[in-house]
């Protein structure tokens, strides 16, 4: 299944090759129809080769160019903001809860309706995204975002130079199907969390823009892990998170052992 374009602004990629990841299983309970089986046992060198690919990067920087790693370096409030033609709260909030049981590092919960969060989820019907985009960001950053990503669902992630996350917004389309829906809500917090960046050659995460996953995949989860781990710090640069990543897979027990592969 082909899935919509996404796109992530940073407000201020790393070249692949396929790779044999193992444990081959069905999406997960609930997932969408038609979503993709996930592979479940991956080495250190997949974990790490997609840490840095996606945790390094995005479609547009706009402003001081961040020293390196973007992450929350506190506990998450995520805010649904309601909107479009058909109400997908309630969905939207399970897609939440899913992200705060599975990676709880990420001390993540729903903000209560009008209250301040580091998350803002804005649910929007298709013909109203690039109007929301520029009373968001203003028409000059719109354009351009637009222009050179074409995306359908989209992110912005607003980052101290030092890498420390202040403030996300994510636009999701709610009107083009369970589908679309789903797969722009967990690939747009994904990019809220941090992960900004997409690679269209890793056959394993939902920021490949050729695919169209709708759920949070172990691939995925072990990644976020990894960013929300304590060893891992906002600002860090690539030669850094290349020095602590090894051992921060080990000691999660994130990768396969060689016998079992």
């Amino acid at each position: 299944m082909k899935r919509l374009v996404a796109g992530c602004l940073v407000l201020i990629s790393i070249a692949t090759t396929a790779l044999g990841a193992s444990g081959r299983q069905p999406a997960p309970p609930g997932a969408m129809e038609g979503a993709p089986p996930q592979y479940t046992y991956f080495s250190v060198a997949e974990l790490e080769r997609g840490f840095l690919a996606l945790a390094f990067g995005s479609d547009l920087r706009v402003g001081v160019r961040p020293l390196g790693i973007r992450r929350f370096d506190q506990a998450i409030r995520a805010r649904i903001i309601g909107g479009g033609s058909i109400d997908r709260t309630i969905e939207m909030a399970r897609v939440i809860e899913d992200y705060a049981r599975e990676v709880p590092s990420l001390e993540l919960s729903v903000a209560p309706p009008a209250t301040t969060a580091e998350i803002e989820l804005r649910l929007i019907d298709e013909k109203d995204f690039q109007s929301a985009l520029q009373a968001a960001f203003g028409a000059k950053i719109a354009k351009a975002f637009v222009t050179r990503t074409d995306p359908q669902c989209m992110t912005s992630v607003k980052s101290t130079s030092d890498g420390k996350i202040v403030h996300s917004v994510s636009f999701i389309i709610v009107d083009k199907g369970d589908a679309v829906f789903r797969d722009c809500a967990y690939h747009e917090l994904l990019h809220a969390f941090g992960l900004s960046n997409h690679d269209q050659r890793n056959p394993w995460t939902t920021l490949n823009q050729h695919r169209m996953v709708g759920y949070l995949t172990v691939y995925d989860r072990s990644l976020l892990t990894l960013l929300y781990d304590l060893r891992i710090k906002p600002g860090m640069t690539m030669r850094q998170a290349r020095f602590v990543l090894p051992r921060a897979i080990a000691e999660l027990g994130l990768a396969t052992p060689k016998q079992g592969r």
